[in-house]
């Protein structure tokens, strides 16, 4: 992987990976920007413990362009993009219209591929193996920043999840809390520590899911299964089986075996509701231990939590969303449609022949 950073008209940072060592990354961009202005801000909710973070310049994002206008495809003539060069083959750059920034954190765009047409789960295991180093790469470079305290890579797709731009992308938002989300595994890890004399509870979920009837596919060095308690209808978690806390954790063989495994469960979700059905929406979701201090998970370190990643989709049955209503909007207690033992049943029928 060859690594070159450069900067946009308006200051913000764009860096180009690519899989050749003699490509050149030397194109200016040359849209008349003015400098990025942002006015997000960290708001604490004393009741429920969490963070809201308010980001009013957002609302003038770009929505839904058409394709020939997509800010993410490469600039081709005078057709100007975020991408200055005519190609690449990942970018990651400073997001135009962040929720977090400065002291507040900071969000990145990541281009998997310069074709706009096509999907993650349409690239090959050179490329995605690429997207895989630049993840890693930028959690390293992210979790270096004073304001930093945990690193999200992810991925939403589709109109239904509420994607604004079509091309293939994801996000990596680095925070500067640890996220509600990821607080209540680290306090459930630390109270299963306790309870068990030292056992961890990562360990054990995994342990229990490779001898029952939710797995998905199970390869050397990686496992993906339905959770016993899945919250949405098709939804899957995909772990290394040695676990490491991070992106930066994983072995070589690991991260030579990812590819082939998570572009099959993607292609698996987009057979899940049949032939002639539109691209199965979802997000993806990598789970990696905060960068911050962990006293107030007593017991606890960076390296008992577990790297994974969890693939879901708010799509209950062809032509149907699952919607958070009363109760799970209102109490955050999800009401599943799907059994998870069906749903693993599911995903194992459309595997790929």
């Amino acid at each position: 992987m060859k690594k070159t950073s450069t900067r946009l008209a308006d200051g913000r940072e764009l860096i180009y990976y690519d899989l050749r060592d003699d490509v050149v990354r030397d194109a200016v961009d040359r849209r008349p920007l003015e400098p990025t202005v942002t006015s997000s801000e960290i708001r604490r909710d004393v009741l429920l413990g969490d963070a809201v973070a308010v980001a009013s310049h957002r609302q003038g994002r770009t929505y839904h362009p058409p394709a020939d206008q997509c800010p993410l495809c490469p600039t081709r003539g005078d057709r100007l993009s975020e991408i200055p060069d005519s190609s690449y083959d990942v970018v990651v750059f400073e997001n135009r219209f962040p929720s977090l920034a400065g002291d507040s954190g900071r969000c990145e765009v990541v281009c998997f591929t310069s074709d706009h047409d096509s999907s993650f789960a349409d690239l090959d295991e050179e490329q995605a193996r690429l997207v895989l180093d630049a993840w890693t790469d930028r959690t390293s470079e992210l979790s270096h920043l004073p304001s930093v305290e945990q690193v999200f890579c992810f991925e939403n797709r589709g109109a239904e999840i509420g994607v604004t731009l079509g091309h293939p992308h994801g996000q990596i938002y680095a925070y500067p809390f640890t996220t509600p989300r990821t607080a209540l595994m680290l306090r459930s890890l630390a109270a299963h520590k306790e309870a068990t004399g030292g056992e961890n509870l990562f360990d054990s979920v995994l342990e229990d899911e490779l001898s029952g009837e939710r797995i998905v596919l199970e390869a050397e060095h990686w496992a993906a299964f339905v959770p016993y308690a899945a919250h949405w209808p098709y939804e899957v978690h995909l772990y290394p089986k040695r676990r490491v806390p991070d992106l930066l954790g994983l072995d070589e063989a690991a991260r030579t075996e990812f590819p082939q495994v998570y572009l099959e469960l993607l292609r698996r979700f987009d057979r899940i509701f049949g032939e002639g059905e539109p691209p199965t929406p979802y997000i993806a979701a990598w789970h990696q231990a905060p960068f911050g201090q962990l006293e107030e998970f007593e017991g606890v370190t960076r390296d008992d939590f577990a790297l994974h990643l969890e693939l879901f989709t708010i799509r209950r049955t062809s032509g149907k969303l699952k919607f958070l209503a009363g109760s799970e909007s209102g109490m955050n207690v999800f009401i599943n449609d799907v059994p998870p033992e069906r749903a693993a049943e599911r995903l194992r029928e459309v595997a790929s022949s």
